[in-house]
């Protein structure tokens, strides 16, 4: 079975993020960057599913120069090999872009199954899955908590409001995972050496035959037309327990209109 995981580098949550004053665009460089969390829950069901199913699992990254840290943390997990799309052109490209790239370059490597997070923790939109599923002309399986391969069928329950949907497609698909789908391995110190030696093609949009035009900041169909920093946090407001310190709770309370 040919797996691809797509894995997204994401500035540290544990760091601030902020914009570029110049073209609103996330100012990569003020944090460390990292796996994107939810990515990390994909991995690891690709790797489940390899080892039940037998196969190869590839890690697809479109992203810059230092995203090779999240492919090479990746590789040291588990994963067989990697493709690396890099290329200036792609710079401030937004999700309906991504889409289409993502597409393009799995032309080239082919998929029976594209798993990849519930979404980013930079632009939490969500809908990269469903929108290159309706590229690929595929099923797709979003927001599994629990997935079963059989044969070419997919079988997945469906996190909801209300509980779950159990939801059967055949492959080739697209599914987006949840974080309680499983518990990501932590690489061995054997994995980490055995990455150093593992495949990793890097193409441009030109390899992955991108039109220029359809990609990059400028061409967007989405913008960040204003943004602010966050206000410095408040000082809270300390109660002293006199005897009346549940009073005085209630009546902050109800101040702020909680009760």
């Amino acid at each position: 079975m040919n797996i691809v995981v797509l894995v997204k580098q994401v500035p540290d949550t544990e760091s601030p993020r902020k914009l570029k004053s110049d073209d609103s665009t996330l100012d990569r460089a003020a944090a460390d960057g990292v796996i994107n969390e939810l990515d990390e829950y994909a991995i690891e069901e690709a790797l489940r599913i390899k080892e039940a199913q037998g196969g190869e699992v590839t890690v697809l990254t479109m992203g810059p120069d230092k995203a090779t840290d999240s492919i090479r943390k990746s590789l040291a997990m588990g994963a067989d090999k990697a493709v690396h799309l890099v290329d200036d052109a792609l710079a401030g490209s937004d999700a309906l872009q991504t889409s289409y790239a993502i597409q393009q370059a799995l032309g080239r490597t082919g998929f029976d199954l594209v798993i990849l997070g519930s979404e980013s923790t930079d632009a939490r939109t969500g809908v990269l899955a469903a929108m290159l599923a309706e590229r690929l002309g595929v099923p797709q399986v979003s927001l599994a908590n629990k997935v079963e391969i059989d044969g070419s069928s997919i079988k997945a329950q469906r996190v909801t409001d209300y509980g779950f949907d159990r939801v059967e497609a055949t492959l080739p698909a697209v599914v987006s995972v949840v974080e309680k789908i499983n518990e990501p391995r932590y690489p061995s110190f054997k994995g980490i050496m055995a990455a150093k030696k593992k495949p990793v093609e890097t193409l441009g949009i030109a390899d992955a035959g991108i039109d220029a035009a359809q990609v990059g900041l400028a061409n967007a169909a989405t913008e960040v037309v204003d943004f602010a920093e966050a206000p410095p946090r408040a000082q809270g407001q300390i109660v002293t327990d006199e005897g009346d310190g549940g009073v005085k709770i209630a009546e902050f309370l109800a101040s702020k209109k909680f009760v």
